[in-house]
């Protein structure tokens, strides 16, 4: 109990000592230096911890950091997800779609993407960053009519590829995607390089804009696809509109008027009122009213 006592008042005296040495140390503005001396290290102690975005350091107060268990093997957390790039507003969703792929082999892709280099100047059979989307009638009545004209890879115009298109919506307002969106297609003249092509199946616009099912999902289909590429509703064309895209280019002067007769201006400004009307409902901006150029036709 004596012993006790002694080294108890050994402390105690070398506590005081130490108070009294800090106490000099703050009036001589050389605290780092003391407090590492007397820390055992002989240096100045290490910096603290980073504040964090809060501005506080450490844990939180009124919490205290659990050991890690010799039992249990520390985990870490994984890293946040990066930040979507931009891309559509998502204010419109994706109309239901049946897959239904016409053929596509490299040799068609190789004809392609010679077309593209006579015709637009660019080596390549991708469809990137496209500004348009052409609405076209297929002149048949059924789809599968249709969809064996594009799969046959037939010349047109004396040239290959044969035509092809993204889509073709039926009579009863079914949509089949029968190409890939970063494929060019072979449907308009001069566009193909920057343009989406859909077919309705029919035989003129009035055929189809008389039939509520397939106008619909012609609207539904051409919004999703305006919102998702930002495609302004002045680049929703008619293939009969497409000389006076400003989009159009065309290097073989035989072909800088070739056009076809489905749906003309008329006709397209019935669908494009409507699709103004829907793309306010959902908040997708249409862009400023078109300004057509003059065809050198």
């Amino acid at each position: 109990m004596d012993s006790g006592r002694h080294r108890r008042g050994s402390r105690s005296r070398a506590g005081r000592v130490v108070l009294a040495v800090v106490a000099l140390a703050v009036a001589a503005g050389v605290v780092p230096l003391v407090v590492g001396l007397l820390s055992g290290d002989g240096t100045q102690p290490a910096a603290g911890p980073t504040p964090s975005a809060s501005g506080t350091s450490g844990p939180t107060p009124g919490r205290s950091s659990p050991a890690a268990s010799p039992s249990t093997p520390a985990t870490t957390s994984p890293p946040p997800s990066p930040s979507p790039s931009a891309g559509p507003t998502d204010a419109v969703p994706r109309p239901a779609v049946v897959q239904d792929p016409i053929p596509l082999p490299q040799s068609r892709k190789d004809e392609m993407r010679a077309y593209a280099v006579r015709h637009y100047g660019l080596d390549t059979y991708r469809l990137v960053d496209p500004k348009v989307i052409v609405e076209h009638f297929t002149a048949g009545s059924s789809y599968r009519s249709a969809w064996n004209t594009f799969a046959s890879n037939h010349p047109d115009l004396g040239e290959l590829p044969g035509t092809c298109a993204h889509f073709i919506v039926d009579t009863d307002g079914t949509i089949y995607q029968l190409a890939p969106l970063n494929f060019m297609c072979r449907h308009t003249t001069g566009l193909n390089w920057t343009a989406f092509g859909i077919e309705m199946v029919g035989t003129s616009d009035a055929q189809i804009l008389g039939n509520p099912a397939q106008r619909a999902a012609v609207e539904e289909l051409t919004l999703w696809l305006m919102d998702r590429f930002h495609i302004q509703l002045r680049n929703v064309i008619g293939h009969n509109e497409s000389l006076t895209s400003p989009y159009r280019h065309e290097l073989d002067p035989d072909w800088r008027c070739q056009t076809h007769a489905d749906w003309n201006r008329a006709d397209m400004d019935v669908l494009r009122a409507d699709l103004a009307r829907m793309a306010k409902q959902a908040g997708v901006p249409i862009g400023p009213p078109a300004t057509p150029v003059t065809p050198d036709c």
